[in-house]
């Protein structure tokens, strides 16, 4: 019987329709003719999943009992009797209950395919086993039920139920996802808007890396060895040298223009494993690759191009890069093409980058100005002499004839011209002696002696020195002029380049330095300032000329290596005075952050002393009228007269005491000595006793606080004392008509307590402003204190350790969540799924 072909609806997170696409898939084919069956689906309360059920033949599920619990699984045994075309299995991942024939749903499902019987299945992206890890670190939760990467890759399709992040977190708001009860803890941790764009990046990469093995098989298989453009592969060629970190960064680079590009680096060793490498580069450039999200690869050959090219042949690259040929031209002379132009020659479709370097990275280096052309240029210039005088002497020699006089003359001249061009004044003076001499000696009667017998024969060597002077002094200057520019263009991307450091944000004394060393080519720069070292790569050395260099009135530059030329010096004095502008730039910053708390506190302490001068005013103005009133004896009071007025004295001084109370708290938090007293605690002893506090009931509060919530590591007086503050701004901004809920919930190690309502809310750009002392929304209400409370909450929940957040409630109004640890001797017998349908 030919097995049966596997169809999985993967999901980048719980509610993006999985179910419902699988159920629609089934409805579609059954209208085919197809034999269809529903082996077992989990519609979760989903009304449109329940909708979509309908219909469709179920296979009834198998009873276990699993201590003391009915549980309902997928009967196996029932559907391979009833020997469907297709059977429907939902959560491919899930783990079957103790007792069933196997441990795992996916086992199920192969037992089906097995029997020749067609499934389709569904599962998330966090159920894949080598992706646990990777989903943890995203959302916070680990996944009890994995399945193996070999059982989803072995499937015959794979879809990818696609749904927007936003789109998703609406429709969890919108009760579509969970019931109401549920809503705001899953959009504060499993769904919120980054988790669920970074799941459905991994998903669609995931699927990605299957889609791009499928091909590579079906190449191989095929014998297709042409390049596929599917994406971009980029292959860098290393070779241990200092210019692999620039190769990495531009290949990378290249790979990140195209969306799922892909970076290889390659090593290629020699077959006696004896080809010069330095193994500490190649390792620090293997790192370079991983941290830049590429794989590095080895492999081994005696012709470095050809197995270059077949390697890149073999992953399917799209791009190769290699860095430029690190030998002389004369080395190229002698030696032949390079590895770069027999790559270039050999790639075919594949697009070569070849890439320039000086030095591990291209550092930037001023061009010297002394003499106007190099000294390669001079010793190319004898070379020419010496080789190319003979040579013409001996074709002169060849043909000469009595009349070839004037012609030897001018081939002598011609190549002390051509000597002039290349290698400047010297060697064309010494190539115009020694064409003086040569032509004396071969040329002229009597031949093989050197005799200036005749004055014309003296005006002819004079002349060929001062042509070949003349000569060498255009071209010297034309050089010289050359290379002005070239530093004139080189200073100013030296100072552009410094000036752009420190506009994008780069520490621009560390840029100054770092430039200053490697432009004028020194050992080390160091800068002094009042104690502080600022170096750049090696430090000055004590075998090494040194020089200092004034920094304004303060610090000072220690320049490391050779002595700097004038024009050098002029334009380090440039580097000097915008290093000295970076250092005043510096100390005015740390001067201007120094003032902004001292700033805060001038103005925490004008709104104390306005709050003291209003809020404190009343109660003791109440207070002070109540006993006066009481002492005098002119005025007869009635009983019920005196207890009232000792009530409002009374109340006016617990008023008073609670604000000097919240003052001195206050100050606490902000001078950072508030006292916390740390210890496992349970919420149901302090949410209770919060309700005390304010005299409100079950008819006030709607409470929502799961059976077994692990204790937390808090501080009880301060957590009670949130939960006040928090309670009494949600029982005042309610409506009549909606009560305050208070719920908790835990989620990554931690217990988040929601204190929730259904006011007004408070608009985004408040919601930083609320935490601040003496800040009262809207700023009317007198009866409202001085606007402590929320600043009290914060600080306290900060000092336990705990944090203190807002959001919107869905619907309207205000949610105040506080997360608090969960306790360290919290041991919690937990064995509840962690699906990803319910562990959110």
């Amino acid at each position: 019987m030919a097995r049966g072909r596997l169809r999985v609806m993967l999901g980048a997170a719980p509610g993006v329709g999985k179910t419902y696409e699988m159920l629609e898939e089934g409805r579609r084919l059954r209208s085919l003719g197809k034999d269809v069956v529903v082996a077992v689906v989990e519609t979760h309360g989903r009304a449109a999943t329940a909708a979509v059920l309908e219909g469709l033949e179920v296979v009834p599920r198998r009873v276990v009992t699993h201590r003391g619990i009915e549980l309902t699984e997928l009967d196996l045994d029932a559907v391979l009797a009833r020997a469907p075309q297709i059977a429907l299995v939902d959560e491919l991942a899930h783990t079957n209950a103790p007792g069933s024939a196997n441990e795992k749903r996916w086992q199920d499902v192969d037992a089906m395919l097995d029997a020749g019987i067609d499934v389709m299945s569904t599962v998330n992206i966090q159920h894949i086993e080598s992706l646990n890890d990777v989903v943890e670190q995203i959302t916070g939760t680990q996944q009890r039920e994995t399945i193996p990467d070999s059982v989803l890759r072995g499937a015959d399709q794979i879809e990818v139920v696609d749904l927007a992040p936003q789109a998703l977190r609406d429709r969890l708001a919108d009760g579509v996802v969970y019931p109401q009860a549920r809503i705001d803890a899953a959009l504060s941790n499993y769904f919120r808007l980054g988790n669920l764009t970074a799941l459905r990046e991994l998903a669609l990469l995931w699927l990605a890396d299957e889609v791009d093995s499928s091909l590579q098989r079906y190449r191989a298989e095929h014998g297709i060895a042409g390049k596929w453009e599917a994406r971009e592969r980029v292959v860098v060629a290393l070779t241990g040298g200092p210019e692999g970190d620039t190769l990495l960064r531009r290949g990378a680079r290249i790979a990140a223009r195209s969306a799922g590009g892909e970076l290889l680096a390659v090593h290629v060793t020699g077959q006696d494993g004896l080809r010069e490498t330095n193994p500490g580069a190649l390792a620090a450039q293997r790192s370079l690759v991983e941290q830049l999200g590429g794989s590095y690869h080895q492999v081994v050959g005696s012709d470095v191009p050809r197995a270059l090219v077949e390697f890149a042949r073999g992953s399917n690259a799209t791009q190769l890069v290699i860095g430029v040929s690190r030998r002389s031209r004369l080395s190229a002379l002698l030696t032949g093409p390079g590895i770069g132009s027999t790559v270039i020659r050999a790639s075919g479709d594949i697009d070569v980058h070849i890439v320039s370097h000086s030095r591990a990275g291209g550092r930037f280096s001023l061009p010297r100005i002394g003499g106007g052309l190099t000294v390669r240029r001079r010793v190319y210039g004898f070379a020419l002499a010496l080789v190319g005088g003979p040579l013409l002497t001996w074709l002169l020699a060849s043909v000469r004839s009595p009349d070839s006089m004037t012609s030897d003359v001018l081939g002598y001249q011609l190549l002390v011209v051509l000597v002039a061009l290349v290698g400047g004044i010297w060697p064309a003076l010494f190539a115009a002696l020694l064409s003086g001499v040569t032509l004396d000696f071969f040329f002229v009667q009597p031949l093989y002696t050197i005799t200036i017998s005749e004055p014309l024969h003296l005006l002819a060597l004079i002349l060929f020195l001062v042509i070949a002077a003349l000569v060498s002094i255009v071209v010297d200057q034309a050089a010289r002029r050359t290379r002005v520019a070239q530093r004139a263009a080189a200073e100013a991307e030296l100072l552009a380049t410094v000036a752009g450091g420190v506009i994008r944000g780069e520490d621009a004394i560390q840029a100054l330095i770092t430039r200053t060393r490697e432009a004028f080519g020194l050992t080390g720069v160091r800068f002094r300032d009042q104690g502080e070292v600022i170096s750049a790569d090696g430090e000055p050395s004590d075998a090494a000329h040194t020089q200092t260099i004034p920094v304004g009135a303060r610090g000072s530059l220690e320049l490391s290596g050779r002595d700097l030329a004038a024009g050098d010096r002029r334009l380090l004095a440039v580097i000097v005075s915008q290093l000295d502008a970076s250092l005043e730039h510096r100390d005015l910053a740390a001067t201007a952050s120094e003032l902004g708390p001292l700033a805060e506190t001038d103005r925490v302490r004008s709104a104390l002393l306005a709050a003291v001068g209003h809020d404190l005013r009343r109660p003791l103005a109440a207070a002070t009228a109540a006993v006066t009133t009481l002492r005098q004896r002119d005025i007869q009071l009635t009983e019920d007269d005196r207890e009232a007025l000792l009530e409002t004295a009374e109340d006016s001084l617990d008023g008073l005491a609670a604000l000097v109370t919240n003052l001195l708290d206050v100050s606490r938090v902000q001078a950072g000595v508030l006292a916390v007293t740390l210890a496992p605690t349970d919420l149901d002893d302090i949410v209770p006793s919060a309700l005390d506090e304010l005299a409100i009931g079950p008819a006030d509060v709607e409470l929502d606080l799961p059976a077994g919530l692990p204790p937390v590591e808090t501080d009880a007086v301060l957590l009670q004392r949130v939960l006040v503050n928090l309670l009494s701004n949600a029982l005042r901004f309610s409506p009549p008509d909606s009560r305050p809920v208070v719920a908790a919930s835990e989620f990554g190690g931690r217990v988040q307590v929601r204190v929730i309502d259904h006011g007004p809310g408070i608009p985004d750009e408040r919601r930083e402003a609320v935490f601040v002392p003496f800040q009262r929304l809207g700023d009317t209400d007198n009866d409202a204190g001085i606007g402590l409370g929320l600043a009290l909450s914060k600080g306290f929940a900060e000092g336990m350790g705990a944090t203190l957040e807002t959001e919107d409630t869905p619907g309207g109004g205000l949610t105040m969540v506080v997360s608090l640890p969960v306790a360290a001797t919290a041991s919690r017998g937990n064995d509840e799924d962690a699906d990803g349908e319910d562990a959110e």
